[in-house]
């Protein structure tokens, strides 16, 4: 074991003197077997594992699913012409995602060929980028849809008052129609009363956030037919934050019933609370929140509505209307945090960033 180490700090170092100009981004080297004989610091910190513990795997022993297929590599090898992938999702087997990009080059070390890799992460430039265009977005889907719900309010308004005149005139068996208006007419109303969003401010309170997911955990066990598994992943530390309780298990009520309303049996959904540093909240950048997360390993969410999922009248049910999601991103703007959702067949995961006192 002793000969292991030293033969592997020996060989550290040999590539790192033979690498002295890539070393500010994250480096792998892979041999002609395409197995790892070195890694940089910068590529310890990106893979969050040691020289030591990444010496002579393949790259899908690292990764749980990349985009670096073997062939590729092995065609590197053989004409020696570069290649490079920008905004690249890399997926490790603890369900950890980073976006890079990626260039692959072919050097010589020792008169063998090797594989050279750099990896530029630019996970926050993207998600920054994003947002704020989702962002932006967002707000004026919401007030285009506020502007669509005042107008069909009024009239509606008008439409179930003369609805009502008109009852007193008619004799008993007409009034069977203009009692028709009159439900109608209070249905579409409260269709747009929900268009227009929560119209009260959150009644903020200190407290903990596990109250809130245990009632939802509770609420949710009452109402399961399906039988399906729900676990309970709760970080104690957290200490207490603001917020509304109400409108939170109104807004993590509405997500566990989403996705319990996909999934069959034999799935699970699971409730899991971590502290979580240096988040990028609406465009600032925050040192402390509470993360929450919401994850089941169902079918997933259809990709062509991700990027609009959190838009009014956009739902991935046929019976869905699409104002629940909506509702959840007003109340979660409310409370200064941030909602958003990642989701493949197997796994889709919401996420609701809150942050701690001293940061609201």
């Amino acid at each position: 074991m002793a000969n292991h180490r030293v033969n592997l700090k020996q060989i550290k170092l040999h590539y790192q003197h033979a690498l002295p100009n890539q070393m500010v981004t994250a480096v792998v080297v892979l041999d002609h077997n395409l197995r790892i004989c070195y890694v940089n610091p910068a590529a310890e910190a990106l893979l969050v594992k040691s020289f030591n513990k990444l010496y002579r795997l393949t790259i899908a022993q690292v990764f749980y699913n990349t985009p670096i297929n073997t062939r590729r590599l092995e065609q590197l090898l053989t004409t020696g012409q570069e290649f490079s992938d920008s905004d690249v999702t890399i997926e490790f087997f603890d369900h950890r995602q980073i976006t890079v990009e990626i260039t692959a080059s072919s050097v010589t070390f020792e008169q063998c060929p090797h594989i050279l890799l750099e990896f530029k992460q630019i996970d926050q430039q993207k998600q920054i980028s994003d947002e704020a265009f989702q962002q932006q977005q967002w707000e004026s889907a919401r007030d285009l849809i506020r502007g669509l719900a005042h107008e069909i309010k009024n009239p509606l308004g008008g439409l179930r008052g003369a609805a009502q005149l008109l009852d007193k005139e008619l004799n008993i068996e007409q009034r069977e129609y203009t009692a028709m208006i009159i439900e109608q007419a209070d249905r579409l109303t409260d269709l747009v009363d929900r268009l227009l969003g929560p119209n009260q401010l959150p009644i903020m309170k200190t407290q903990n956030i596990h109250i809130v997911l245990e009632k939802v955990f509770k609420l949710t066990q009452f109402d399961n037919p399906k039988n399906i598994t729900l676990v309970r992943d709760y970080d104690p530390s957290i200490p207490e934050i603001t917020f509304d309780q109400d409108k939170l298990q109104q807004t993590l009520i509405n997500i566990v019933h989403n996705a319990m309303q996909v999934l069959q049996n034999q799935h699970s959904i699971t409730l899991k609370t971590r502290a979580a540093n240096n988040k990028t909240i609406n465009g600032k950048r925050i040192k402390l929140c509470a993360q929450i997360s919401i994850i089941d390993d169902g079918p997933g969410i259809p990709e062509h509505i991700q990027s609009t999922l959190f838009y009014p009248m956009v739902s991935g049910r046929a019976a869905g209307t699409g104002l629940g999601l909506s509702i959840c991103q007003t109340i979660i703007h409310q409370h200064q945090g941030k909602l958003y959702c990642k989701s493949r067949p197997g796994r889709t995961e919401f996420t609701i960033l809150l942050p701690f006192n001293s940061e609201n």
